[in-house]
């Protein structure tokens, strides 16, 4: 029997732009704070003692310094594999907002009253919560069908883990709830090496389809002490 397709997707360090209140795209991301990198290498000391990633054949990460720099710290416990940076698993592109304070931000393109529209971009250039989910479900289910019975790795952003689960949960774009993704968290997915996306009953939504499966979500415990 083959092994499942694991895909674990790790969320970047505390970042500079999450301490200074920007937007943090290709031109305002500053890369991790001290405690960031902390957390980052907090959980590469777990997954070197552990070895629950020991069979990651393939790491990933967006093209953002925050999740660079998480990826660089994380490699060694991974078997100093090396680094894939792809743009698909980035955060929003925030378009004209890279680099505001989310005060900025609010002032410019969400006057008071105005309600969030997921289909509307978030500024100019920008993209709308749909376009970006779709962009990291395309992903998502890409780089599974790519590496059937492998461990994939993705370092990333809360986006993507949230979109995770529309993507590969089939949760619906909108929710009566929010989640929480904290810094270098690990959450994880698996399926069946044998469920091949694109195949021809996937394509058609067949009943039969086999689902993935949810192993862990938001995972912390490396962060005890840490912060």
């Amino acid at each position: 029997m083959e092994p499942a397709t694991r895909l674990v997707l790790v969320r970047h360090g505390e970042s500079r732009a999450t301490v200074d209140r920007t937007l943090g795209g290709h031109e305002g991301c500053r890369g991790l704070t001290e405690r960031g990198r902390r957390q980052a290498q907090a959980l590469a000391d777990r997954l070197e003692r552990t070895g629950e990633l020991s069979d990651t054949s393939v790491l990933l990460t967006s093209m953002l310094p925050r999740a660079i720099e998480t990826a660089e710290i994380v490699a060694p416990a991974l078997g100093s594999l090396e680094i894939e940076r792809d743009c698909d698993f980035c955060e929003f592109h925030v378009g004209e907002a890279d680099g505001l304070t989310w005060e900025e931000f609010r002032f410019r393109y969400r006057p008071v009253g105005q309600r969030h529209d997921r289909f509307r971009p978030l500024a100019p250039g920008a993209e709308s919560w749909a376009t970006f989910s779709t962009r990291v479900g395309t992903a998502l289910h890409g780089v599974a069908s790519s590496h059937p019975g492998a461990t994939v790795v993705v370092v990333c952003h809360g986006g993507v883990i949230e979109g995770s689960l529309m993507a590969l949960g089939n949760l619906p774009l909108r929710r009566s709830f929010d989640v929480a993704i904290h810094n270098a968290s690990l959450t994880e997915w698996t399926r069946p090496a044998e469920a091949a996306v694109g195949s021809d009953e996937a394509a058609a939504g067949s009943d039969d389809e086999i689902r993935w499966t949810l192993v862990r979500f938001n995972d912390t415990a490396h962060l005890a002490g840490v912060d």
